[in-house]
């Protein structure tokens, strides 16, 4: 089966697991998977991950992140589409509710959240934004 945009699958996955009340999501792995996986630990949006490598692409599963029976995600949008791509330059990037979220920004030096591009003073494509 073709996927024409990974991106908004992988927030789709996540946003069901999270809804559904899952401990864990198993998501089949590509490069920008993981880097947007390990994007999300640094920012403490999820406990952790782990690659599998059972078959060529092998699977991320990701553990996800709880508060008293809550999730630390409460939303995922999806902003730049393969039909309609947001970029945004260093000065005009984003702020998620005030800078309570973050949103990913794909830059020339890879994935880096809103804040990190701004301290960088580079801009890029919008990916998404959680919260």
């Amino acid at each position: 089966m073709t996927m024409n945009d990974p991106i908004a699958d992988y927030l789709t996955r996540l946003r069901n697991a999270i809804q559904a009340g899952h401990k864990r999501l198993d998501i089949p792995s590509s490069n920008l998977k993981i880097a947007l996986t390990k994007l999300l630990l640094d920012q403490k949006y999820i406990s952790g991950y782990t690659e599998i490598r059972e078959d060529a692409q092998g699977t991320l599963r990701i553990q996800l992140r709880y508060n008293d029976g809550k999730p630390v995600i409460s939303g995922l949008q999806r902003t730049s589409t393969p039909g309609l791509r947001k970029y945004a330059g260093a000065d005009s990037l984003p702020r998620v509710l005030g800078g309570l979220g973050i949103a990913v920004i794909s830059t020339s030096k890879g994935l880096m959240t809103d804040r990190q591009a701004r301290e960088a003073k580079i801009g890029g494509e919008v990916l998404c934004e959680i919260w």
